[in-house]
């Protein structure tokens, strides 16, 4: 057998300021590190302090939330079940994927087979020992035709989990998967206490933090586990996540002291917040776009000339100078960033092109187009503004954009994927495999634009087997262009992971982009400094 735990990097936590200083990855796993940017008076220590009460504000949240990982609907229940949850893997700060509640993992003959061995005498925060067991009942309830999961895609192709003893479990999957172990990082494919082959307790994790409490939409309350298998975790006595929607409400919070870290951080006033010299502003190069999903069944967006139209329709630019104010990068109506392995250099950026967009309109028979785009601030500040801008750039190619504001609450229950075009946004995937199959594959129930190709399908399970690096990046760069091209989502921007934080807390040396808040694993590795 091969053991491979040592050899798989993947999304790294890098940090620049603006898009004129970002810099191709190195093909060290999925990213190389590099510097970071802190502006303002990041406070970092050489020797995390213990103690005192963590409090961090997210703008997303819904009453919608629950503690089922299986349902997670919103940010503030990825960064829950990742704060008092732990998975079978995670990504560490500098990119590398490492094991957790395993030891460590390994191929059989192939990546068909995956072996996890767990670590010895870990519990979970009612007690009970994390077993093989734990694995097998926790994963596979995101498998089969009922499961809701938003994992379900990638669960689907897993034959069989089977518990070797108390501490082995093999997975059997239906066709090699390379990226297996990443996708096992999932906050969502959490490991949870069982009994009887069912989840005895969803409250209960085996994290650094127990949950204490939880209000849906509005926060979640945690204090240290003392149990803890690992000591460099976990240095705030007691910590919460609470939702704040609102960006000036969340700005407010923090320069009044009622709270420690917000994220989401609006880019037009990031500067003006830096220049508070009790506050510090992290810039982190990540994953995250923006994106406008079309429902490719309905009428008019099953016809690309009009999904062509529409992309041709938004002046990037200025969506990334006026909105953005230079954080992050040029979209490209494909999910793949820079930031990622397999990244497509060499494919032309589409650009704002009117004239195009009315001959793409003719092609569908069209001479005009009224359509609607639903937003809401609650996805990501500015979201709203965006798509007013989109409809102003829009009018130039004869298209009626008409913008509609929906409740903050409920958006992901309410108006993703339901309503025919509506915002969105992807913190984007560690790898390829992952962020295509959860977003873009026919199987997956996170397919927000409801789209078919079956090129795409079949070169996404060849890619996902595939051993030849220069063969897998081919494919890769292929799904991109088609994507780019054919789906049904407008992705016209990649944004930065902007935070700001108190001076009094402590800030690691690396912080990681695979999500925000430090790949939502901040409260078990930030502290109070003073």
């Amino acid at each position: 057998m091969k053991s491979i735990s040592k050899n798989l990097n993947h999304f790294a936590g890098r940090k620049v300021s603006r898009r004129k200083f970002m810099q191709a990855s190195s093909a060290l796993g999925l990213a190389g590190a590099a510097p970071g940017l802190f502006l303002g008076n990041a406070a970092h220590a050489a020797t995390p302090a213990r103690g005192g009460h963590l409090r961090v504000a997210t703008v997303q949240g819904s009453s919608t939330d629950a503690l089922d990982p299986i349902r997670l609907t919103s940010g503030h229940t990825n960064f829950m079940f990742s704060t008092f949850h732990n998975a079978l893997t995670e990504i560490a700060p500098n990119g590398q994927l490492v094991p957790l509640l395993a030891e460590s993992y390994e191929t059989g003959a192939d990546p068909s087979e995956w072996i996890f061995k767990l670590r010895q005498d870990v519990t979970f925060h009612n007690g009970k020992t994390v077993t093989s067991d734990d694995v097998v009942t926790s994963l596979s309830r995101h498998r089969g035709e009922e499961s809701a999961s938003s994992m379900k895609s990638f669960m689907e192709e897993v034959e069989s989990i089977t518990a070797d003893g108390d501490r082995v479990v093999k997975f059997k999957l239906k066709s090699p998967s390379v990226d297996f172990p990443v996708i096992l990082s999932a906050s969502v494919l959490s490991i949870l206490p069982t009994k009887d082959g069912e989840i005895a307790a969803f409250d209960a994790g085996a994290g650094a933090y127990m949950l204490d409490a939880f209000e849906p939409g509005q926060y979640s309350r945690y204090v240290r586990n003392p149990n803890d298998f690992r000591s460099d975790r976990g240095f705030a006595d007691t910590a919460e996540i609470l939702t704040i929607a609102d960006s000036t409400a969340r700005q407010n919070a923090l320069v009044t002291d009622a709270v420690d870290v917000i994220g989401d951080v609006d880019a037009t006033t990031a500067d003006l917040l830096a220049r508070n010299g009790d506050i510090g502003i992290l810039d982190i190069t990540s994953t995250q776009h923006y994106t406008f999903p079309m429902r490719t069944d309905l009428a008019p967006f099953d016809n690309n000339d009009v999904r062509m139209a529409l992309k041709l329709s938004i002046n990037r630019e200025d969506v990334l100078d006026t909105i953005l104010s230079g954080y992050g990068s040029l979209g490209n109506d494909h999910p793949i960033s820079p930031a990622n392995r397999y990244y497509n250099h060499e494919l032309e950026q589409r650009v704002y092109d009117p004239e195009k967009a009315k001959w793409h309109l003719k092609q569908a028979g069209m001479s005009n187009l009224k359509v609607e785009l639903s937003a809401s601030d609650s996805l990501y500040a500015g979201c709203v503004d965006t798509v007013v801008l989109f409809s102003e750039h829009a009018k130039a190619s004869g298209i009626e954009l008409v913008p509609k504001q929906v409740p903050d609450d409920g958006y992901w229950s309410d108006v993703w994927l339901k309503h025919p075009w509506c915002a969105s946004y992807w913190s984007g995937r560690p790898t390829e495999d992952w962020m295509f199959t959860q977003g873009y594959s026919a199987e997956s129930n996170w397919n927000e634009s409801y789209w078919r190709n079956e090129q795409f399908n079949q070169l996404l399970v060849a890619a996902r087997a595939e051993l030849d690096d220069d063969k897998r990046r081919q494919m890769y760069w292929e799904m991109q262009a088609i994507t780019r091209d054919d789906c049904g989502s407008v992705i016209h921007a990649f944004a930065n992971h902007i935070s700001a934080h108190s001076k009094k807390v402590g800030v690691p040396e690396q912080v990681a982009g695979n999500w925000e808040f430090d790949g939502y694993k901040m409260i078990e590795r930030w502290w109070l400094a003073g």
